[in-house]
């Protein structure tokens, strides 16, 4: 069942947001486009922010707007997580995390603050007011206090955007906790790749207020197509992996379809699944399996497509076991070994390539 169905407009002077799709019942859907596309503003319509939409929004078969009545925002049971996190700097984070359980419950629900705190790893902030705290530890908040008000679906608007790379990643696996073992539906803004293509089961690609393609995350990040809206420099398929295990040279063996791949130290138990961007650029192709190489990661695939653009490179995608991979490369190199689909080649990838931000964990498998 649809769990959000959306048909809606909003004018504005130099900019209309004329957006119409269904998005799926569960897990975490990312919207995803360049600044001023009209995300943040999609995200405001849901909430019941925008009172210049016109259009449907229906939730779970209760319609939130139409043409004869409006559910108003607080009764459309969301939970909102900002940029900032827009904390009351005058309770501390118990106080902030209080405020809305109390909230929660005058409305008939029963938030569990204890299951909050722990699932956010808040019980040493506990006593602290929000000026004490980093830009990470502050969203950590954010995203408890909105949990706590037991919402019905939540709302995240690229809640990672104002924190540095360090802080990024260490509040990642939070949210990836919160996909994997929350039942309620997230929708999530962003402009940034590498944090759709780790969180997201499901992408909405937006382009000057309108959808441009739409899907899973998979599907869509491995289309030689998307390349012109994603960038060819960020072109780059998921590829789901399992954790074989640990060796003591400080490698990780990975267990993928269509075989192995050894990593720099992956910070997970064997048998853990995950989730491996592997960008484009990163991918040698050679027709004959090679030898003498110093790289570890060689799987054997066959060529599915060659995409080719109007500058000197083409995207070639190969299948890999079950799953897509794509290379990057020359024109002149494609022509040379002749790769057109069907041809059998392998794919040589760098260990050190992957970054460490670009492997996530898969709850999906």
């Amino acid at each position: 069942m649809t769990m959000l169905s959306l048909d809606i407009r909003l004018d504005y002077p130099d900019f209309t947001l004329d957006f119409s799709h269904d998005l799926p019942a569960r897990g975490l859907t990312a919207v995803f486009g360049p600044s001023g596309c009209g995300k943040s503003t999609l995200l405001r319509v849901i909430a019941g922010l925008e009172r210049g939409a016109r259009g449907t929004v229906r939730f779970d078969g209760t319609q939130w707007q139409g043409t004869s009545r409006t559910t108003p925002p607080h009764k459309r049971g969301i939970g909102y997580v900002f940029q900032d996190a827009r904390l009351f700097g005058h309770l501390s984070v118990a106080g902030n995390l209080r405020f809305a359980a109390r909230r929660a419950r005058r409305a008939g629900a029963q938030p569990d603050e204890a299951q909050a705190i722990a699932a956010l790893d808040l019980h040493d902030l506990l006593d602290r007011r929000p000026d004490t705290l980093s830009g990470g530890q502050r969203q950590r908040v954010a995203i408890a206090r909105a949990l706590l008000t037991a919402p019905r679906l939540l709302l995240m608007d690229e809640p990672l955007a104002a924190l540095d790379a360090g802080r990024k990643a260490a509040i990642m696996p939070y949210i990836e906790r919160l996909r994997d073992h929350a039942t309620i539906p997230i929708v999530y803004v962003s402009h940034d790749l590498s944090e759709v293509a780790r969180l997201a089961d499901h992408m909405v690609m937006m382009r000057a207020g309108r959808v441009l393609r739409a899907g899973p995350v998979a599907e869509l990040l491995s289309d030689p197509g998307m390349a012109d809206a994603i960038g060819v420099r960020e072109m780059g398929a998921l590829m789901p992996a399992r954790v074989t295990r640990h060796h003591d040279d400080g490698l990780t063996e990975l267990g993928v379809s269509g075989g192995q791949l050894f990593l720099p130290r992956v910070q997970a138990a064997p048998g853990t699944a995950l989730r491996l961007r592997i960008a484009a650029h990163e991918v040698i192709l050679s027709r004959t399996r090679p030898a003498g190489l110093s790289a570890l990661n060689i799987l054997p695939g066959t060529i599915t497509e060659v995409r080719r653009g109007d500058g000197p490179g083409v995207i070639v995608k190969l299948r890999v076991g079950d799953d897509d991979l794509l290379a990057r490369i020359t024109r002149r190199s494609a022509d040379e070994m002749g790769l057109h689909p069907g041809v059998a080649c392998h794919a040589i990838v760098k260990s050190v390539s992957i970054a460490q931000t670009d492997v996530g964990t898969n709850g999906t498998q």
